[in-house]
């Protein structure tokens, strides 16, 4: 039954009501459908923002570009992943869940596409600047809308499981690389991903509108008609009548109400959430200062080597298959251990896997199936997998820390900060490698995990199992 059918004052018990509600809905097929438009689109886009770690020494050689231009060109994805983090963000806040979601899929759709008859690198840049743009857009609303409408239990679970579909698109974006490029060229790794776009923005097509969000924004019949088709689905799901508001789940959104009321950006630097935002943005700088400074670069640097265009992109696609494994750990120790020592620990584990693989040789451990086994491969294998798990850590930590007001507000400028690290990241490494060779700059990424791991543990809350008004309001 509702807390409160009608909205008194400021519409402070519709909140409350539909947050209660959203809470005692047992988690069934119908939130997992909504789950797996949202991941689906995830999946697709990351395949498009990996793709250039496995495509680039190919761009290299097709345009002639110079170590510095090759940085450049990585950095223009990051470059639109942070105007789209704020723009969508904060337009989600305002706009809704449902509607940005919509438009960041037809922008980096069509800049795939269009990459694909890129006549020079000044064009090229563009295009993966759009992508950045799109897919950078879609991170902030996908962490809101997933922690909105997944019950506090199992929230850290599934949105880093949606993280983990970003380790098997980047896997997927290795895997199309590898049988596209010496048959069809790079041109057309673009398009069959822009292609792949079309389908998923059909799909996403009959995602809901977060009846948090509409809830507080004041469209209180809209919120009560869409938590009721929730409630009517969810109940058709199970086969059974929905449980009632606990008293526990009414106690921890009944003091739900902010006061004062401020925007959004001004909310991320209230006193009650400075600290918390000092943290996030430091957090996303330094460990994607560590991530894209490792990644965008691996395939060049394995390059430096002795490995073919080809097959550096092979072993690139197979050491991150430890990704996989990795984001898996995360979400089950994310509910388990809560999400500060989680997000500390895999940030500190690849840290320590960041080097060993830097200083990793040719010699071999052992032999599969015939194969060598090298030590490159496990640290790579193992540096992959706490990467990766790291990943699933920001996504699910950074939405939980702000308000339903400011959410993706919050989540979009501490992804914005992180990719000023992925920037800068991608055009450090290479002057790095030049004057002090390739195992200085994964010692350079060491350090950004580890600064990014000291602040989660001086600087974070705990929000393991918690109701999100019950964290933030």
């Amino acid at each position: 039954m509702p807390l409160a059918a009608t909205s008194q004052g400021d519409g402070r018990p519709v909140v409350s009501d539909i947050a209660a509600r959203l809470e005692r809905l047992p988690m069934s097929r119908y939130q997992r459908k909504i789950f797996a438009i949202i991941a689906s689109a995830w999946l697709v886009d990351q395949i498009d923002v990996a793709l250039l770690t496995f495509l680039l020494g190919s761009i290299v050689v097709a345009f002639g570009l110079s170590p510095t231009e090759a940085g450049q060109l990585a950095a223009m994805t990051f470059a639109g992943q942070l105007v789209g983090n704020i723009a969508a963000g904060t337009a989600s806040d305002r706009f809704g869940r449902k509607a940005v979601f919509q438009v960041t899929m037809v922008v980096w759709g069509l800049a795939s596409l269009a990459a694909a008859t890129a006549w020079s690198l000044p064009v090229l840049m563009a295009c993966r600047f759009l992508i950045g743009v799109g897919v950078g857009g879609e991170a902030p609303v996908a962490q809101a809308m997933v922690s909105e409408i997944v019950p506090a239990p199992v929230r850290g679970k599934y949105i880093a499981i949606l993280e983990g579909f970003w380790a098997v698109g980047y896997v997927l974006s290795g895997a199309i690389s590898f049988f596209v490029l010496p048959y069809l060229g790079w041109r057309w790794a673009f398009v069959v991903v822009g292609l792949l776009s079309l389908v998923v923005l059909a799909v996403r097509r009959t995602m809901p509108e977060s009846p948090r969000w509409l809830a507080e924004s004041g469209r209180h019949a809209e919120a009560e008609a869409v938590m009721a088709t929730m409630e009517r689905a969810v109940e058709r799901a199970t086969g059974r009548p929905l449980p009632p508001v606990t008293p526990q789940i009414a106690a921890a959104v009944a003091d739900a109400v902010p006061a004062p009321r401020l925007s959004a950006v001004a909310t991320l630097f209230a006193p009650a959430y400075r600290m918390r935002t000092v943290m996030a943005f430091g957090l996303w700088f330094f460990a994607l200062i560590g991530f894209f400074g490792l990644n965008s670069w691996i395939a060049v640097l394995l390059k430096e080597r002795g490995f073919s265009i080809v097959g550096s992109v092979g072993f690139v696609t197979l050491i991150t298959l430890g990704g996989i494994p990795g984001f898996a750990a995360a979400a089950v120790l994310l509910e388990r251990i809560g999400r500060k020592p989680t997000t500390s620990l895999f940030l500190v584990c690849a840290a320590a896997a960041a080097w060993l693989y830097g200083n990793a040789g040719g010699e071999p451990v052992l032999t599969v199936a015939g194969l060598a086994v090298t030590w490159l491969f496990v640290a790579g294998f193992v540096m992959q997998f706490f990467m990766f798990g790291m990943w699933s850590c920001l996504y699910a930590y950074t939405p939980e820390l702000y308000p339903t007001r400011a959410r993706a507000t919050g989540a979009g400028f501490a992804s914005a900060f992180g990719r000023i690290g992925a920037i800068l990241g991608p055009m450090i490494v290479p002057v790095l490698v030049r004057d002090y060779g390739p195992a200085t700059a994964f010692q350079v990424g060491a350090g950004g995990f580890l600064i990014a791991a000291l602040l989660v543990l001086t600087l974070g809350v705990e929000t393991r199992g918690k109701v999100l008004e019950a964290v933030s309001h």
